[in-house]
């Protein structure tokens, strides 16, 4: 009698039943409901980064800070802005920045940096993505103690309505709107994990797709207010259209940073920026679950 074979061939047609959106959807319950092994991994990940260490995780918020208020110092200058509104702006602004580009450029590489993992450990593939969002939301936690000392330091100026230079926009200062940062996290890291999965099953596919957008965020980082403020770009409008103003709000990256950082800063809310993180949420996961349902079972091959 001849042996049986168990061992799946690649290139084999899946069966009729894996590319179902109720396996998809089963794979992302399966994944949160296995919090204690992603939760434990992101902890992982950043001790051994630091391992041997003397100040650990800490290098984390060093590094953030002087970043930070070097880049805010420098630009306070070169744009003629008062540094008690700016530095804050600047501060809150890399603070996202740092965690939404973390997402996307290691949500590249989450399955192809996991390739033993996932050939040696039956868990569900959205596992390795949840892992690397909790290791990015602690990572903007550690960074959040540089905001809260900048904060800290110019709140008398926060606290009342001001004006940033420039701009026209009248900002009620910092208040309980602050709150609105809590839930706009929370769409934000919800955001990151559809990212993450798409790009990341494209990426484990297509090997020039990682490259590509970690040379094109470069770009991005200029093109999104965080260095300069929108209201340097009304002013320049004037008399001509507020078309530069385009600039920013065809930015989709614009709109998730304003949802933390305008409550963060007391910020006027424009409204119309949760509107169209709503509608990206919606159309993302859409597409996120339509390339779990059909190319799931094939990133163990792939990677």
């Amino acid at each position: 009698m001849q042996p049986t074979s168990t061992v799946a061939d690649p290139q084999a047609p899946l069966a009729p039943d894996s590319r179902t959106f109720a396996r998809a959807f089963a794979d992302v319950r399966d994944a949160w409901r296995n919090r204690a092994l992603w939760g434990h991994l992101g902890w992982q990940d950043i001790k051994q980064r630091y391992r041997r260490s003397v100040i650990g995780p800490l290098w984390i918020t060093i590094s953030m800070g002087t970043t930070a208020v070097a880049m805010g110092l420098l630009y306070s200058q070169l744009f003629g802005q008062d540094i008690s509104t700016f530095l804050p702006y600047m501060t809150a602004g890399f603070l996202i920045w740092n965690f939404m580009v973390g997402c996307i450029t290691e949500g590249t590489d989450v399955f192809i940096a996991n390739e033993g993992l996932i050939k040696h450990l039956p868990a569900p593939i959205t596992v390795h993505v949840l892992r690397l969002v909790w290791r990015q939301m602690l990572f903007f936690v550690h960074n959040l103690v540089v905001y809260v000392i900048v904060a800290g330091i110019f709140f008398g100026t926060l606290s009342e309505p001001y004006h940033m230079q420039g701009d026209p926009n009248l900002h009620p200062g910092i208040s309980w709107t602050i709150l609105l940062a809590i839930p706009g996290f929370f769409l934000l890291a919800v955001n990151a994990v559809w990212v993450a999965l798409l790009f990341g099953i494209i990426s484990t596919r297509f090997r020039d797709i990682p490259p590509v957008i970690h040379s094109f965020i470069n770009l991005v980082f200029f093109m999104t207010p965080i260095v300069w403020h929108t209201g340097i770009l009304s002013k320049l409008g004037e008399g001509s259209g507020d078309w530069r103003v385009l600039i920013a709000e065809l930015n989709p990256l614009y709109h998730f940073l304003e949802i933390v950082r305008a409550p963060l800063l007391g910020h006027a809310q424009d409204w119309h920026h949760w509107v169209v993180v709503g509608a990206f949420t919606v159309v993302g996961w859409a597409l996120a679950l339509v390339a779990l349902r059909n190319y799931r079972a094939r990133v163990s091959y792939w990677v």
